[in-house]
C-alpha cells in the first residue's frame, strides 16, 4: 500500500492519511470511516479512498466506529449492514444520536435490499449492493458527503440570516436581569411560559430568547399576534383545515402549529381569543394534540410561549377566559418590566438604537448630547422600549449635524420632562418614618396611582406601600386598602 497506516486506540481500528498533492492540500476535505468484520474488504475499499484522495478511517465494528465518530470529524460512515454483534442498522441508529450530521451509506448483499430500505428510513443517505463496484461505491460517498456539506451550509446561512435579524436583550438593570435569569431558567425546559408585560416592553424578543435558549432552537419560531386575526378565522389560522371543511376551503391548509412542529409557538395578545379556540387550545397543552378543521386528530410537536398585557386573571374572575386554560398557561410566568421601572437602561438603549438607526440609513454615527439624554431619562415611556426606538429613529432619520440634540426629540418628550420630579428635599434630623412616608406618596403621584409601578421603582413590595400608608389621614386619592390574605 502506498499510503502510511497510522494504529489509533486499538487493534479494531486506524486511520489512513492520503498522499498529497504538490501544493500539499488534500482533495476536498473528504473524511470517510469504513466499518466492516471483513478485514479484506476494509483494506480494498481503503485503497479505493485513498486513491480519490480521501482520508480514511477505519473499524471492524460498532464499538470502535462510535469511538471514531466521537473522536474525529467525519463526513461520511461507509458500513456493513450485517455484522456479528450490533449491525449496521443498529450502528446508523446510534451515530445519529451521536453526530447526527454525519451521512451512512450501508453495504448490503443481495436479498438484503428490503432492509436496507427501511434503513433509509431511519436516516441512512443510501445503500450499495455487493459485490461492490468501484465507480458505484465512490459516486454514492461523495454525492453523500456533498449533501452533508450542503445542509451544513444551509444551517450556517440561516443562523447567519437570524444573527442579522435578532434583536439584541440591551439592558443591566436588576430589574431586567432578574427577567432574564428567570427566561434562562425556563428556556431548556418544556414548560408554557406566559410572558406577562405592557405594550412595547418586549415580550416577544423575550420569547424568541426563550426559543433560542432551548433546546428547539433550531426548530421554526412562529409568532401569532391572536388581537391581528379575525375571530372568524383564527382557529383556521391556528389549527389548520382540510379541502371542503367549508365554504371557500378549496385546498388543505397547515395551520400554525403544523408550521410550528418541532420549534416553538408564540401566541402573543392570548387575551383575546374566542372562547371556542380557548377550548382547542387547552386540549393541544393538556393532550399534546389537535384536529384541523374537518380533519383527524395530529400530534402536536410544540413548544408554546405567551404574552398578554392584560390582568388574565382579572379576565378569568371577568368570566371571559376559562381558568383551567389560565392554569396551563401559567406555569412559569415573566414579567418584562416598564421602561420607567428600569430607566438605568435608557442610556444603553439610545446607544443601541442610535447605532442600530445610523447604520440602517447610511449615516456616521451620531454622538446624544447630554441634554437630550437627560430628556429622555426624565420621560416617562408610556409606549416603553418600542416608543423609544420609534423616537431614537425618527431622531436619526431628521438630524441634520452629527450630534442628536434635544431639538430633534418630539415635542411632547421636552415639555414632559420639564415638569418630571427630579429630587426631594429633607432637612437634617428628618425622621426616616417621615421621609420614607413622602417619599412613597410622591412617587405615587409620579405613578398615577399606580402601586405595583411604585413598588417597583422604590424596589419594595407593593403590601409596604399599603403598610407604610395605613393609618395615614386621607390616605392617597384613589388608594384602595389592601387585599385580604
Amino acid at each position: 500500500m502506498d499510503a502510511v497506516i497510522d494504529e489509533l486506540s486499538g487493534p479494531g481500528d486506524k486511520t489512513s492519511e492520503p498522499a498529497r498533492r504538490p501544493d500539499g492540500s488534500l482533495d476536498e476535505g473528504i473524511t470517510v470511516l469504513v466499518v466492516d468484520d471483513e478485514r479484506s474488504n476494509v483494506e480494498s475499499l481503503e485503497k479505493i479512498f485513498l486513491k480519490e484522495n480521501m482520508r480514511v478511517l477505519v473499524a471492524n465494528d460498532a464499538k470502535h466506529a462510535l469511538d471514531q465518530v466521537r473522536n474525529h470529524r467525519v463526513q461520511v460512515v461507509l458500513t456493513d449492514l450485517m455484522m456479528p454483534g450490533t449491525t449496521g442498522l443498529e450502528l446508523l441508529r446510534a451515530i445519529k444520536q451521536v453526530q447526527p450530521d454525519v451521512e451512512v451509506v450501508l453495504m448490503t448483499a443481495y436479498g438484503s435490499v428490503e432492509a436496507a430500505v427501511s434503513a433509509m428510513r431511519e436516516g441512512a443517505y443510501d445503500f450499495v449492493e455487493k459485490p461492490l463496484k468501484r465507480m458505484t461505491i465512490v459516486k454514492s460517498v461523495r454525492k453523500a458527503a456533498e449533501r452533508g456539506r450542503l445542509l451544513e451550509e444551509n444551517r450556517s446561512l440561516k443562523d447567519e440570516i437570524k444573527a442579522l435579524t435578532k434583536r439584541e436583550m440591551v439592558g443591566s438593570s436588576v430589574a431586567w436581569r432578574r427577567v432574564i435569569e428567570v427566561a434562562t431558567q425556563a428556556a431548556p425546559s418544556m414548560a408554557t411560559v406566559l410572558v406577562l408585560g405592557e405594550s412595547g416592553t418586549g415580550k416577544e424578543l423575550l420569547a424568541r430568547y426563550i426559543h433560542d435558549k432551548s433546546a428547539r432552537a433550531r426548530g421554526p419560531f412562529v409568532a401569532v399576534n391572536c388581537a391581528a386575526i379575525p375571530e372568524t378565522i383564527l382557529e383556521s389560522e391556528l389549527f389548520g383545515h382540510e379541502r371542503g371543511a367549508f365554504t371557500g376551503a378549496v385546498t388543505k391548509k397547515d395551520g400554525r402549529f403544523a408550521k410550528a412542529t418541532a420549534g416553538t409557538l408564540f401566541l402573543d395578545e392570548i387575551g383575546e381569543l374566542s372562547p371556542q379556540v380557548q377550548v382547542k387550545l387547552l386540549r393541544v397543552l393538556q393532550e399534546g394534540e389537535y384536529e384541523p378543521l374537518g380533519g383527524n386528530t395530529v400530534k402536536a410537536d410544540v413548544r408554546v410561549v405567551a404574552a398578554t398585557n392584560r390582568d388574565l386573571l382579572a379576565e378569568v374572575q371577568a368570566g371571559r377566559f376559562r381558568e383551567d386554560l389560565y392554569y396551563r398557561l401559567n406555569v412559569i410566568a415573566v414579567t418584562a418590566p416598564p421602561l420607567r421601572a428600569r430607566r438605568e437602561d435608557v442610556p444603553l438603549l439610545v446607544d443601541h438604537f442610535v447605532g442600530l438607526y445610523a447604520k440602517k440609513n447610511g449615516k456616521a454615527r451620531l454622538t446624544v448630547a447630554r441634554a437630550a439624554l437627560e430628556r429622555m431619562l426624565d420621560y416617562a415611556w408610556p409606549g416603553n422600549v418600542r416608543e423609544l426606538e420609534n423616537v431614537i429613529e425618527r431622531a436619526v432619520v431628521l438630524s441634520r449635524g452629527d450630534t442628536l440634540s434635544e431639538h430633534d426629540l418630539p415635542e411632547a418628550i421636552v415639555k414632559s420632562s420639564d415638569t418630571a420630579p427630579r429630587s426631594l428635599d429633607f432637612p437634617v434630623g428628618t425622621p426616616l418614618s417621615e421621609i420614607e412616608l413622602r417619599v412613597i406618596k410622591e412617587t405615587l403621584k409620579h405613578t398615577k396611582g399606580d402601586k405595583s409601578l411604585a413598588a417597583q421603582l422604590l424596589g419594595i413590595s407593593t403590601r409596604t406601600i399599603y403598610r407604610k400608608l395605613d393609618g395615614v389621614e386621607g390616605g392617597i386619592e384613589g388608594l384602595e386598602p389592601p387585599p385580604a390574605g
